[in-house]
Formats: C-alpha cells, structure tokens, sequence
C-alpha cells in the first residue's frame, strides 16, 4: 500500500538553480573542508611551537580553523536542505490513499455553531 498517489495531470516544474547547486555542494562541502585545515596544517608546520605565545597562538588558529569548517557544514546542510524543499515542491502533486472527509466541504455552514453545551 502506497502512502501518495500522483495527482492525474499534475506537472512537474522545470528545474533552476536548485538542482545546479545540488550537484555543486559536495565540491563545495569538499573545498571548504579542506582549505581551511591545509591553513591550520601550514601554520603548523611553519610556526615554532617551542614558544609559549606562538602555541597560545596556534592553539586559537586551532579553534577559529574547527569554527569555521563547522560553520561551512553547517551552510552547506541549511543550502542543501532549500535545494530539496524546492526540488520537492517542484515536483509532480500527490493526494493521500485515504483523504479525510470534512463534513462542511460541499455544504459550508452558514450559522455560526458554538463549541459550549
């Protein structure tokens, strides 16, 4: 048993730049990812951790390098997630298998009914 079923003569919507950038986001995800740890890396290598105050230093590189690269996921999730809403609703138009009948949609109410005893 299917939960949706396609609406008969319901179209689907050219695609945009949703799917454009569907297919860039796991380049994007990738180059974010790692330009930001071969700059903490480089600064690794080429710094002198042997000093206290250029370790201090290294050490909050550490952590703007690990914020930023989170940050970036983070983006990259939230972009993700618009691009399928919009493929989604895009898409071609689904009705439930077993529809709830509203008991005024073919007569709509015409005095007002309260909900008191």
């Amino acid at each position: 048993m299917s939960w949706l079923n396609k609406l008969p003569n319901s179209i689907r919507s050219a695609g945009g730049l949703e799917w454009t950038l569907w297919r860039k986001l796991p380049l994007i995800l990738l180059v974010g990812t790692v330009l930001p740890l071969a700059a903490a890396v480089a600064l690794h290598l080429l710094g002198d951790a042997q000093n206290a105050a250029e370790a201090r230093w290294l050490q909050t590189m550490d952590y703007v390098v690990a914020g930023v690269v989170i940050f970036h996921w983070t983006a990259v999730f939230t972009i993700a997630i618009g691009c399928a809403v919009v493929m989604l609703m895009k898409g071609p138009g689904y009705v439930a298998d077993d529809p709830l009948e509203l008991s005024h949609s073919d007569k709509p109410r015409t005095t007002a009914q309260t909900d008191a005893p």
